[in-house]
């Protein structure tokens, strides 16, 4: 089983993806969206980024937790990671959303 994307909606009328990997594990949590078509958008964007190295972000936060920010052509964020216990853990939840992210199906929660 390949990894695929879980659109929702919040209680706010909002709507927001995460892509899970095969064992259904969060790899990528989207950001927050005003209809479900912008959403769907946002999964084409992440679809299209995930495979470029260079469109994510490696972060520390402020208990020294790594994670990372995929971010579309234009800088503008379109997913962010779980935290990470190490830099190499985050490393391998980014090479999971390279591996997932371009072939992923998309389910409604």
């Amino acid at each position: 089983m390949a990894g695929y994307f879980e659109l929702k909606s919040s209680s706010n009328a909002q709507y927001m993806f995460n892509l899970k990997a095969a064992n259904h594990q969060v790899i990528l949590t989207s950001e927050q969206y005003s209809s479900k078509a912008a959403a769907e958008g946002g999964i084409e964007s992440v679809k299209k980024n995930a495979p470029n190295d260079a469109r994510y972000q490696r972060k520390v936060a402020k208990d020294n937790s790594p994670f990372f920010v995929l971010v579309a052509a234009n800088g503008e964020p379109i997913g962010r990671s779980e935290m990470y216990s190490s830099a190499s853990a985050m490393e391998s939840g980014i090479a999971s959303v390279k591996a997932n992210a371009p072939t992923a199906t998309v389910k409604s929660a």
